[in-house]
């Protein structure tokens, strides 16, 4: 039985972290630095909560490794998404980092021996479609940087994906820590990662004015934090089709956001590209099927990313 509260929750969870690239906007400092930012705030706040739920703060060395190169690509990941949200804007980019679901789904009918489902086949196209009913009339694609910014999206996409299959991988060998602890550790080194890019890229880490303090705080507590603990502690509690639903809260929002607070000029045809490439994700989301003897769900650890 599905638990009333628990799916209230999921709900807010995706709300809260529907305003993660509202932030990335509001902050207007360069796509390295925002990042940074998010993951050095919501690190520090996840030690507080591992510390303050009596766990250590500090990892175990044999985490190290694997902890690295997970919050690596959670690095990565992030660096892509917002360049592609500073180009296309928080609603396409979100969409487009979404379509992540069909690499990892992908990775593991090629890799890892996991069963194709109709639903995927019918949900790739589907949400190509979705996304030439976008972007194929856009009179921005004459624009460069639009463009570059739809590239950075699927980038983002993939990167994504591989933050999930090595986190898959590598999961069980946190199975000791509390959820607060693990993703501490995956954010504080992404968080050193970023700060390395930013040096080397020559951006500045100084925050021009209050707008900006406020916009890095409140994206490093709410979506980094607060969103990722609504959704780790109601989504073992609700069935996972509907789970997937609620999260598509996300990307469905953030579009919303992009709309009503930074003027997106949007015409009939791509709001229905939305809703077509929106229902191609969520078919996918259940797309591969791994055999019955390695099965393994897949949390919402991931929301670390989102």
């Amino acid at each position: 039985m599905v638990s009333g509260k628990a799916t209230l929750r999921l709900a807010l969870g995706g709300i809260t972290i529907s305003f993660s690239p509202v932030f990335v906007v509001l902050a207007d400092v360069g796509p390295t630095i925002s990042a940074f930012y998010r993951m050095s705030i919501g690190g520090a706040v996840l030690v507080f909560v591992a510390w303050a739920q009596g766990t250590r703060t500090l990892p175990a060395r044999r985490h190290l490794i694997a902890g690295g190169v997970t919050g690596a690509l959670l690095a990565l990941d992030l660096a892509l998404w917002h360049r592609s949200i500073q180009y296309v804007g928080p609603g396409m980019a979100t969409i487009l980092g979404n379509f992540q679901v069909f690499f990892f789904a992908g990775f593991g009918v090629l890799f890892l021996g996991e069963q194709i489902r109709p639903r995927l086949l019918a949900a790739i196209p589907l949400s190509v479609t979705g996304l030439f009913l976008i972007f194929g009339f856009e009179e921005r694609l004459a624009d460069t940087n639009y463009r570059l910014g739809i590239v950075f999206g699927l980038l983002t996409a993939v990167s994504y994906a591989a933050y999930l299959i090595v986190l898959r991988r590598t999961r069980v060998q946190f199975s000791g820590e509390t959820p607060a602890a693990t993703v501490a550790l995956f954010t504080m080194v992404a968080a050193v990662v970023l700060g390395l890019s930013g040096i080397v890229e020559g951006e500045s880490f100084g925050m021009p004015n209050t707008k900006t303090v406020l916009a890095l705080v409140g994206m490093g507590v709410f979506p980094q934090v607060v969103g990722w603990l609504l959704i780790s502690g109601a989504i073992s509690h609700v069935e996972t089709s509907r789970a997937g639903l609620l999260l598509l809260l996300q990307p469905t929002l953030a579009f919303v956001w992009d709309i009503l607070f930074f003027g997106r000029a949007t015409r009939l045809v791509e709001y229905v590209g939305v809703t077509v490439a929106l229902a191609g994700i969520y078919m996918g989301m259940g797309g591969s099927r791994r055999p019955a003897s390695t099965t393994e769900p897949l949390t919402a650890d991931q929301v670390s990313a989102s």
